[in-house]
Parts: C-alpha cells; sequence; structure tokens
C-alpha cells in the first residue's frame, strides 16, 4: 500500500485546502478509530493535543466527531506540546494519541500527527493501512456504542511534572538567569512554569498567542528575538522552542546560536562520561554536519545516519537500542525520557550542564567545528517531479564529481512542505556556493 496523504510526519498542509480539510480529518479520524480499536477492552480511548493555531479548533472538532463515531472515547488536552501527546497516550492507556499541530510552519498550516499506543509515532506501513481506510470508508460504531468526548484539565500539568523528573534531583536553577522563546505555541505555558519551578529567574517570550502569531518572528525559526533579550537583559542562555515544542536551539550568553548538532555533541559526550550513552552511538540524521561525525569519531563515539525525519531517528534508534538521537533542526530524542524529539527536556539537560560543571553557555554549546554547509529550497507546483527531468540529473551528477573528495552533496523532496531542499558541504566556500547555485539554478529552470 502507498501513501500519498501521509508525509514524513504526519497529514500537513494549508488549512481548509486539501489534503488540511475538516472533511479529511473527519475522515482520518473514523479511520483511525477503527484501526486502534482493540478487542476485549472495556474502554477504547484516544488522547488529543494541539498548538495554539486558529484551525486547530476545526480539526479537533472533525477529529473528534470521526473517532467518536466509530466508538473511541475521547479526551481532549487543549495547547500541550507534541511530546506531552506521546507521554500521555501510554501514562492513560489510551489506544492512541493525536498531535494537531504544523510545527514551525506559519499559522495557515496545520499538521496531524498519530502516536501508537506505545506513544511512538506511526509506522509507513501503519499509516499506509489508515489511508487506505481512509480512501475506502469505515463502517460507523452502533448508535448505542458511539463514543464520547470531555476535556482534560490536567493534562498539561501531568506532562510538567515528567519535564522537571527528567532534571537531576541534586541540581538547582537557582541563580540563571534565562530567556525562553515559547513561539506562541504550545509550550507557552508550560516551558516558563518548569523552568521557574525548578529555580530559574525566567525571561518568557512569545507567550500571548491568538491563533495567528505562532512562529511569526519568534521561536526556534527565528531566534534573533531571543538573541537580543539575552543581551538586552544580561541573561545567561536562551531557550527556543518551535510551536509544538518538539525542537530547540539554544543562545548562549553572547547570543550566539547552538543548533541541534552541537546540543548533541555535548549530551552524547557527557552522557558517554557518565556511562550513561547506550551503544556508545547517537543517531542523527543525513543533514547532520559532517563536523558532528568527526568530533564523536575523537571520542571514540559512533554516528549512525537516517533519512530526514525524527520519526526515522527513533525508529533507528529502538532497532538499535540506542538512546540519543535527533535533527540538526533541534529535534533532540532521548528515549530515557521521551517517544518523541522533546525541546524542553533537550533544553533542561542542557542546563543540567551549566549547573553541574559551573560552565558559561558558550564553553558548552560548541564541542566541535562546523564543515561549511549551504542549503537551499526550491518551491514548485505539487505533482511537478523536477528531480527526474534530464537538466537536474545532470547537474547532480555535475556537482557531486567536483566534491568528490571535498564534501557531499544532499538533494531531497521536503516531506512537509513543496520544496526541494539542495545542500552541500564542503571546506572550499567557493566551491560550495557554486554547487549548490548550479543545481539551484537547474531545478528552477525545471520547475
Amino acid at each position: 500500500m502507498s501513501r500519498t496523504l501521509f508525509g514524513t510526519d504526519g497529514v500537513r498542509g494549508r488549512a481548509n485546502s486539501h489534503p488540511m480539510t475538516a472533511e479529511t480529518a473527519l475522515k482520518l479520524g473514523a479511520a483511525a478509530g477503527r484501526f486502534f480499536r482493540r478487542d476485549g477492552k472495556a474502554e477504547h480511548r484516544v488522547v488529543i493535543g494541539k498548538d495554539t493555531r486558529l484551525s486547530g479548533y476545526m480539526f479537533e472538532t472533525a477529529l473528534t466527531a470521526g473517532l467518536t463515531s466509530t466508538g473511541m472515547n475521547v479526551y481532549l488536552l487543549g495547547p500541550v506540546p507534541t511530546p506531552a501527546v506521546g507521554y500521555l497516550t501510554t501514562s492513560m492507556r489510551a489506544d492512541v494519541g493525536i498531535m494537531i499541530s504544523a510545527s514551525h510552519n506559519p499559522y495557515h498550516d496545520n499538521g496531524i500527527k498519530f502516536f501508537g499506543p506505545d506513544g511512538f509515532k506511526l509506522s509507513d506501513e501503519a499509516e499506509a493501512e489508515i489511508e487506505e481506510m481512509v480512501r475506502n470508508g469505515v463502517e460507523p460504531a452502533a448508535a448505542e456504542n458511539i463514543g464520547r468526548a470531555r476535556r482534560i484539565d490536567d493534562g498539561r500539568f501531568r506532562y510538567l511534572e515528567r519535564a522537571k523528573a527528567s532534571f537531576p534531583n541534586h541540581l538547582k536553577l537557582s541563580g540563571l538567569k534565562v530567556v525562553v522563546d515559547c513561539a506562541n505555541g504550545a509550550a507557552y505555558k508550560t516551558a516558563p512554569e518548569v523552568l521557574w519551578e525548578l529555580g530559574a529567574d525566567v525571561i518568557p517570550l512569545g507567550v500571548t498567542p491568538n491563533g495567528v502569531n505562532i512562529n511569526k518572528d519568534c521561536g526556534s525559526t527565528h531566534v534573533a528575538t531571543a538573541a537580543a533579550a539575552v543581551l538586552t537583559h544580561g541573561a545567561d542562555v536562551g531557550i527556543c522552542l518551535d510551536g509544538d515544542a518538539d525542537r530547540v536551539m539554544i543562545i548562549d550568553e553572547n547570543g550566539q546560536v547552538a543548533d541541534g548538532d552541537q546540543i548533541m555533541a555535548l549530551l552524547a559526550a557527557r552522557w558517554a562520561q557518565h556511562g550513561q550513552l547506550k551503544g556508545d552511538a547517537l543517531v542523527a540524521t543525513v543533514m547532520s554536519n559532517l563536523g558532528l561525525e568527526r568530533y564523536l569519531e575523537d571520542q571514540k563515539l559512533r554516528l549512525e545516519r537516517t533519512a530526514v525525519g525524527d520519526r526515522y531517528v527513533v525508529e533507528r534508534m529502538r532497532e538499535g537500542g540506542w538512546n540519543l538521537g535527533g535533527e540538526q533542526s533541534g529535534h533532540i530524542v532521548m528515549t530515557d525520557y521521551a517517544t518523541t524529539g522533546d525541546g524542553l527536556i533537550a533544553a533542561l539537560q542542557f542546563l543540567a550542564a551549566m549547573a553541574e560543571t559551573n560552565q558559561r553557555a558558550s564553553q558548552l554549546s560548541k564541542s566541535f567545528e562546523t564543515v561549511p554547509q549551504l542549503l537551499k529550497n526550491v518551491r514548485y507546483e505539487a505533482g511537478a517531479a523536477p528531480l527526474d527531468t534530464d537538466g537536474v540529473k545532470a547537474a547532480i551528477a555535475d556537482a557531486e564529481t567536483k566534491l568528490t573528495g571535498n564534501g557531499r552533496l544532499l538533494i531531497r523532496k521536503s516531506g512537509t512542505e513543496p520544496l526541494i531542499r539542495v545542500m552541500a558541504e564542503c571546506e572550499d566556500a567557493q566551491l560550495l556556493e557554486r554547487v549548490v547555485d548550479s543545481v539551484v539554478d537547474a531545478v528552477q529552470a525545471a520547475v
């Protein structure tokens, strides 16, 4: 079975345009309800969380209608981080968890992500089966077996305590001034509360969501706002989350940014030192910098690479029995604490390193020198296949030849937007610019 509805991270698109319509959400809810119902259980339940997008109300209602039509009881969590849904799916013994979010995208986009009863995102095979059921339709429950729906008021507080429990008991954040940018998203209450309760002096940003300002000039995709606040307030560190708080960027006291690769490098080395890193391996995607790979080799550690998408990182971690992985974009997956990327818990691990070593953020946030990396995106119309044209294939082959022995080239379609991503790494900055531009020009011509 093929997948055309699902991408690399659930179903995503512009709200009120295919596939992100209320009608599709209704069908997805019914299909997921039928797929996850398990015989012999007294109650079939699903937990639904969302971020702060205006369209979240519409999709929450449509999913609820579809799910209850198949006999599922729905528990509505309201705005909570994506990792909270993964955690609460298992904690509340739910058959399925659903997060309504388009992560770092603008407010006019939205998405639907599914978690299985184990709290992990679904496999490609499971998504394909659900998609097939959307196409074919499902049999509704009998009238007397229709599910119920109700709101859960303590979901956020359950996750808040879970996040605090990941911070070492013998440490406190007392004396640390922390800027936290919540991107006007799902963690706008949770993240500042956790940091304050652990002792930090908190300067919150992006905590006034209005339905249309999520990720707008704030959060992990616009770190300049937090960097400026760190300098203005003389803060020790800045934490930038995205709209659903499953990714993070760290700002040091000088306003410099540490991405997911630098955060993973620090955690891998520290965990290995304390005997916490399973298998002496870190799992990351093909997008992670070559400098990270070299640094890990120097530490006698191994880098395992996967396709882009935190779901694929987690699948590889589970296959290999490893407990640390993530993406350059800031998804940090720590299966000792969470079933998916968790920006807040990753930030707490960084803050724990600061508290334990008494080192400044700038001393901990640059473990390695990055190899120059350039990424450019080319937007294309849905249905087009620019990578299949002879001109683009020739440009890619020529670029790969020029980079042989000097770097690497990666071309891929985005799984969440109609974009062709052209990325290269090379020590020679001028060669890097030329090869990327040559491929971008070819793709643009094909588009």
